[in-house]
């Protein structure tokens, strides 16, 4: 008797002979979504092969080894690419608020456009195939399909730099510091934004969030204007971020990462267990589970394809 819904498999060569031992695998099967049907679901049955199995299989790993309470592991999310201009930053809010998520490491353009919607600006669904002399000449801002005026950067950067000189701020300083002073900034005096921004989400849920290169975003030109302009002595130190990831990295039970994209922010995590044993002598061990969502190939040798 078959299972209603299922068609029966024939699968000869399975049993007693040399294929066997590649078969054992589970059959694929034509899976018919259903309505009612719940996203286990649709990832347990219907992503059987290729990126979809792929994906699959990190959604396991996610669920049943990283937050296992049995394995208590540290988990660190890295952010490349443009992620929250294309509204995923929603996601990692959802992350952060139901405790999935340790700390995180972003490129500062991340966070920079993450700040558009904290302040309430509208970003528009566009295209990739305008022209970008008229779009210029209109003040408009294009993010492959991204569009919003050229003012929103204006103004953001205008509340960066009155941030700056408020927050007291002096002196070294880690990324995770600075980025936690700017996420408390915006929940005083923008109730509620930490629905809707994942800095000031971060703050609320005391989730340190690094820059592997501080100086290559929005933010960190507007702090080049407030050491210059203001004459402040306030420096993001990278140094004091490596030694910040890797003492989290040090006291973890188990580590793994979630990596969306690569880029410096997935070396800037990955140099963990090497700054520990290389330079610091202490035998860590590398990471135990990490799922690295990419479009990016092994064999161009860039970092971002690059096998963790």
């Amino acid at each position: 008797m078959v299972p209603s819904g299922l068609v029966p498999h024939r699968s000869p060569g399975t049993t007693d002979t040399p294929a066997a031992r590649h078969l054992g695998g589970k059959p694929i099967r034509y899976y018919r979504p259903r309505g009612a049907a719940g996203v286990r679901t649709l990832i347990d049955d219907g992503f059987q092969a290729f990126n979809a199995g792929r994906l699959s299989e990190a959604c396991h790993v996610f669920t049943d080894r990283m937050l296992d309470p049995a394995h208590d592991t540290t988990i660190g999310l890295t952010m490349a690419g443009a992620l929250t201009p294309a509204g995923l930053g929603g996601c990692v809010i959802e992350l952060i608020d139901r405790g999935l998520v340790d700390f995180v490491i972003s490129t500062g353009a991340n966070l920079y456009h993450d700040l558009h919607y904290a302040l309430n600006f509208t970003l528009h669904r566009g295209s990739p195939f305008l022209d970008d002399v008229e779009l210029y000449e209109d003040g408009v801002i294009r993010i492959y399909d991204v569009l919003f005026p050229a003012t929103v950067l204006l103004e953001t950067d205008a509340y960066i730099r009155e941030f700056l000189v408020r927050c007291g701020l002096d002196g070294p300083t880690s990324s995770a510091e600075l980025h936690y002073r700017l996420g408390r900034d915006l929940l005083d005096r923008r109730a509620e934004c930490e629905d809707y921004s994942v800095v000031a989400k971060a703050a609320a849920a005391g989730v340190p969030i690094y820059t592997s290169s501080p100086g290559d975003s929005s933010i960190g030109m507007n702090v080049a204007w407030h050491r210059l302009m203001e004459k402040s002595g306030l420096v993001v130190d990278p140094s004091r971020d490596v030694n910040e990831v890797c003492a989290i990295i040090l006291a973890a039970e188990k580590n793994g990462c979630v990596i969306l994209g690569g880029g410096s922010p997935k070396n800037f995590y990955l140099q963990g267990q090497p700054t520990l044993w290389e330079v610091y002598g202490i035998p860590k061990g590398g990471n135990d589970y990490f799922i690295q969502i990419t479009t990016d190939q092994v064999v161009w040798g860039g970092l971002s394809g690059a096998t963790p």
